[in-house]
């Protein structure tokens, strides 16, 4: 048995090596380091426990309640925001993934544009088409384990624990495809003119959004109150789907649809912009095209990113804010957090601590 012969502490008796590595003094604390403290209900007892003081008291519990208290502080600070000579309000670029309309997440969606909270929406094909197929048919709850093999043979699409039946897309193209006639034959009666009609992938989605006059439809408040919606990868989902079916009917011509017009469109809205934020849910096409766009102007002044994915693998929804810095899509200076989580969970409580919030209350000061 080996002997013992490291010193032994005086104080404790046990060896020195071990109490100076266990019981190493800690410097003093900063003054202005928080308290880690979460949620008293017993502070409810006689009173409801609003959203509100909900994600206050989240503020001070780590991990990724901090940070959903951290991006509700930066959406309440965008919304604040007035330049002091113009007045004139942040530019709000909103970002979201096509499997967010998919979800419930749509109508949260459509009602910051129906009250006019953003300027500006990019997002996907899937992103446009699913919004406009739920006016026309219903998407269900399914289940994640349902076997895709059965699925198929039932004419069943499965989005997650979405289930979108065939139909839907049917009904989608015997909507869609007299538009995209309507559409065309403007296109061809105006090449005698002195500007042709060109049309984009923001200007074919306000007019959709016209067209489905519904209010139901995110990109039918988009349409009514002017808020430009960039889908810069239009042709990827179902409504590529539906102008490829087009070409055939409609050859020798097709419908043309330009991008470079759009994305002079959004790159002028951000360098123009006073002051812009970017709330972006999920990666990818929709969260670096509003990065770029914010380049344009050396950087967006508050930012926040609601998604799952990690930064290891070096893709672009997994970047922290920290890394567009780098690159000077977002300032130096700026409020900026990453939320780590899946949007649906986190979003509308986001959304009711922010803008539902101010709404309420501009509603309430309003009343008579």
């Amino acid at each position: 048995m080996a002997v013992d012969t490291d010193p032994m502490n005086a104080a404790t008796g046990a060896p020195s090596l071990a109490t100076d590595a266990v019981l190493k003094p800690s410097d003093a604390v900063p003054a202005d380091m928080q308290e880690v403290g979460g949620l008293d209900f017993n502070k409810y007892k006689d009173k409801p426990l609003s959203v509100e003081d909900l994600v206050a008291n989240m503020a001070h519990m780590g991990f990724q309640a901090t940070a959903v208290a951290e991006a509700v502080r930066i959406i309440n600070n965008m919304q604040d925001w007035r330049d002091p000579e113009t007045k004139e309000r942040t530019t709000i670029f909103l970002g979201y993934t096509s499997n967010l309309v998919s979800s419930g997440l749509r109508e949260t969606f459509r009602w910051l544009v129906e009250h006019e909270f953003v300027s500006a929406i990019v997002t996907t094909a899937g992103g446009i088409e699913e919004d406009f197929i739920k006016c026309l048919a219903p998407t269900y709850l399914g289940s994640f384990s349902l076997k895709g093999a059965d699925l198929r043979a039932q004419g069943m699409n499965r989005i997650g624990n979405l289930i979108v039946p065939n139909s839907n897309y049917c009904a989608f193209e015997d909507w869609i495809i007299p538009i995209f006639d309507e559409m065309l034959e403007e296109q061809e009666a105006s090449q005698g003119n002195w500007e042709p009609l060109v049309w984009t992938p923001s200007t074919v989605i306000r007019r959709l959004g016209k067209e489905i006059n519904n209010p139901k439809s995110i990109y039918y408040w988009a349409y009514k109150n002017d808020i430009p919606v960039f889908c810069p990868a239009l042709t990827d989902g179902s409504l590529g789907d539906m102008l490829y079916f087009h070409t055939f009917k409609s050859a020798p011509k097709f419908l043309d649809i330009s991008i470079t017009r759009d994305i002079r469109r959004i790159n002028s809205m951000a360098v123009s912009a006073k002051r812009t934020g970017m709330i972006i849910l999920g990666g990818g096409i929709i969260k670096h095209h509003i990065a770029n766009a914010c380049l344009m102007r050396n950087g967006a002044e508050s930012a926040v990113f609601i998604n799952t994915a990690q930064e290891y693998d070096g893709s672009d929804a997994g970047a922290r804010p920290d890394e567009a810095v780098s690159w000077g899509k977002i300032k130096a200076n700026a409020d900026a957090v990453k939320v780590y989580a899946e949007a649906t969970t986190v979003f509308p409580m986001i959304v009711a601590a922010t803008f539902a919030k101010s709404w309420r209350e501009e509603q309430q000061q309003s009343d008579p």
